[in-house]
């Protein structure tokens, strides 16, 4: 008994480290084919898988499970895996690049398992396990981190079938349970998944060469239930959130169904002959090229007829050729996916049914070379370990494309020009580029030659139009098509609204827009900021406006630009001004060196009578702006008020003036201060009437001209000032109390 123990304990360890060394074996050809991806940035999309902020606490991991739309798609399994990347490594690429590999060669090691637990000898199993790592279509999924969704739902996907077929073997409620929970879990990482209770049957229909109600139908009738549950609800998701019902034209079932037949050779095709992948793949007409489809279709079901009667030899080729095809079918174009609008086809599409295929290919290659080779134990070992290491090289080759969106897009429009999605993304990383902006029209115009209904792409270019002199009409117009083609376009309306709101009649629509977005995103606090800001121009909306700045701050407490435009209309606000001064404060804990924050802070402290405390700000604020006329006049007014410091003020009058001497009220300002000092009096009356030479109708300045004539003795102009005033203006109380002095009507 010691010596069977013994036995089947060095089994088992040699069965252990045979096990660790394929699969250190297959981490090695893994890292050697995506090493140049590893130090890759964020590509198109990941920006809306790698948690953002609004997900990152334990409320973002509620919403990620319960709300619907939290999530770019409703992967809640997969959103909390990046939910706890992220809590491990936030935004450091490396991390979620090498869990990716890991997930691959993971489902590697379980394709392997598998085989071998369907009777596959070891060579096949592990050949296949190997042409998986390498296989050049599988770098989009795993150098994507996106794609992570492909990647994390198979390792599920294989957990659950292995745990069947143990469940199959052994009728043990655990194995089935553990075999249900990771069909969940592969079902909440991707609903792609959904086909695994189907390909549980055609495999118990391989095994036993019929399927039994009791031992293979009724235990997956549950699993049934929720792939359909699950898809279903993808499919909603995918339609009505995601958008596929509006960008995705509809299909005749003859088309669809010659649709699903081209995409199931291009598949193939790509698994068995690798070259020219590319990101995007050209966009087929189906309307105009399904005709030329027939013979695809009639392939397909030539082959499944062939396999059919070929069933009495060999199950094996038929059950594969239902593993591969049923894999794709959620892909095929039966159902609407939004990634149809810019191409039918695409590399990650198929990474489910790769692990299929590779068996297929491994299993025949091996029993071929087994039979044909004249000394098999030295000949197959080569042709195998060559196919491997030049799709290992291919894979690699590929690899280098996913370091960045630009090297990424511009392979894909060099090897596709007609991909408008290609030009898209890339005109929009380029556009975050500095002093790029000129070549990210040039591109998103090209992508619209492409696609002119490409909202995304309109409302794109007409954001970096308003940032160019003299283009606001087109943007505007850009803004207001991209809207037309996609009325819950929430960005577009904001995009527009503030177009319109720089305009001098634009107001109203203005609001009408920023409405719009906001009934579309609830939660889209810079449209409620925008709009607030619009709100606050209008007057007797300013309560509208302070309570949209309330509710933007409630959801961001520390977004300055809200902070800052509160605090300007708290200014105006009669009675509040004060209440101004911890909205800039606010502004200045964000951003402590800018400007307009210490100047707006430095204004009010000013107006408040708390001129000491305004000079740090205002003196910040000229550090950060040196030549603005602004700055030096409220720096002047400023220092105007404390002891002994008027010459410094008028000094920054000066500097004020010689910057803008357009500024009206500077003037007026400037006249205020020379008055103080004796002997400039007529200077002062030289700066107020510049001052109504600029703004005519300038009351205040009229009433200081009355005031600075009756200085001087000139009674009669001093009248002339104080009466025209008050034609302009019949309730201007300072001007009718200096006529009534001068005439001696009332007493002081």
């Amino acid at each position: 008994m010691n010596d069977s123990a013994s036995s089947i304990t060095a089994v088992r360890l040699r069965s252990v480290g045979g096990l660790l060394a394929a699969s250190g074996g297959l981490i090695v050809l893994a890292l050697l084919a995506y090493a140049p991806a590893l130090r890759g940035a964020m590509l198109w999309d990941d920006p809306a898988h790698v948690t953002r902020l609004g997900l990152q606490g334990w409320h973002g991991l509620w919403r990620i499970w319960f709300e619907i739309g939290a999530t770019q798609e409703y992967y809640p399994v997969l959103h909390t895996a990046f939910w706890i990347e992220h809590a491990l490594w936030g935004e450091s690429m490396l991390g979620y690049h090498l869990l990716n590999v890991l997930l691959h060669v993971g489902n590697a090691v379980l394709l392997a398992l598998c085989l071998r637990r369907l009777g596959s000898d070891s060579a096949a199993a592990w050949l296949a396990a190997a042409l998986f790592v390498v296989h050049p279509v599988c770098v989009e999924s795993v150098a994507w981190i996106t794609e992570q969704k492909n990647t994390l739902s198979t390792l599920f996907y294989l957990l659950s079938a292995l745990g069947y077929l143990e469940f199959q073997q052994r009728r043990s409620g655990p194995a089935y349970a553990w075999a249900f929970g990771c069909f969940l879990l592969a079902l909440g990482a991707k609903t792609m998944t959904v086909t695994l209770p189907a390909a549980l049957l055609v495999l118990s229909w391989w095994q036993h060469g019929r399927l039994a109600w009791r031992r293979d139908v009724l235990p997956l009738l549950p699993w049934f239930a929720m792939a359909l549950a699950a898809g279903l609800l993808t499919r909603s998701v995918e339609g009505e959130w995601v958008g596929a019902n509006l960008v995705v034209p509809d299909l005749s079932l003859l088309e669809r169904t010659l649709l699903a037949a081209r995409v199931l050779w291009f598949s193939l095709g790509q698994l068995l002959w690798p070259a020219g992948l590319t990101f995007f793949y050209p966009l087929w007409d189906v309307a105009a090229e399904s005709r030329g489809w027939s013979l695809h279709l009639l392939a397909a079901v030539a082959v499944t007829a062939a396999l059919w009667l070929w069933r009495r030899r060999s199950r094996g080729p038929l059950a594969w050729w239902l593993l591969y095809a049923g894999t794709l079918f959620p892909v095929l174009g039966f159902l609407k996916v939004f990634s149809f609008s810019f191409s039918y086809v695409a590399d990650h599409f198929q990474y489910l049914a790769i692990p299929i295929a590779m068996a297929g290919v491994a299993t025949a290659g091996v029993a071929v070379m087994r039979r044909v080779a004249a000394r098999p134990r030295a000949l197959a070992p080569a042709l195998a370990v060559g196919v491997v290491l030049t799709l290992g090289l291919r894979a690699r080759n590929q690899s280098r494309l996913y370091q960045d969106n630009e090297t990424l897009f511009r392979a894909n429009i060099a090897h596709n020009p007609q991909s408008w999605m290609g030009h898209h993304i890339l005109a929009d990383t380029v556009a975050r580029t500095p002093g790029r902006r000129v070549e990210a029209i040039a591109l998103f115009r090209r992508a619209l030659e492409l696609k002119p209904d490409n909202p995304d792409s309109l409302a794109a270019l007409a954001a970096l139009l308003v940032r160019a002199p003299g283009h606001r009409d087109e943007a505007i117009a850009l803004f207001r098509r991209a809207v037309q083609l996609r009325p819950t376009f929430a960005e577009a309306h904001n995009g527009l609204a503030n177009e319109l709101a720089a305009t001098p009649d634009g107001l109203a629509e203005a609001v009408e827009h920023y409405g719009t977005a906001l009934r579309l995103r609830p939660k889209f606090a810079l449209a409620r900021a925008n709009l607030a800001q619009a709100l606050a121009r209008i007057p007797g909306r300013a309560a509208e406006a302070l309570a949209c700045f309330d509710e933007v701050l409630r959801a961001m407490p520390d977004y300055a630009p809200a902070h800052f435009h509160r605090g300007n209309l708290l200014a105006t606000v009669p009675g509040r001004m004060a209440e101004a001064i911890p909205d800039y404060e606010a502004v200045l804990r964000q951003l402590p060196d800018d400007p307009e924050a210490h100047l707006a802070l430095g204004r009010v402290l000013t107006q408040l009578g708390r001129p000491a405390d305004a000079l740090p700000h205002l003196e910040a604020a000229l550090r950060g702006q040196p030549n603005s006329a602004m700055v030096h006049a409220q720096l002047a007014n400023a220092l105007a008020l404390l002891p002994g410091r008027l010459n410094e003020a008028i000094v920054h009058d000066e500097a004020a003036l010689q910057i803008d001497p357009r500024l009206p009220w500077v003037r007026f300002n400037f006249a205020l201060h020379l008055l103080e000092i004796a002997g400039r009096i007529e200077e002062a009356l030289a700066q107020v009437q510049q001052a109504l030479r600029l703004q005519p109708n300038y009351l205040e300045a009229e009433n200081l001209r009355g005031i600075i004539h009756a200085r001087l003795g000139d009674a009669a102009a001093a009248r002339a000032a104080w009466t025209r005033a008050l034609e302009l203006d019949p309730t201007f109380a300072p001007a009718r109390q200096n006529l009534q002095l001068l005439s001696g009507k009332t007493t002081r």
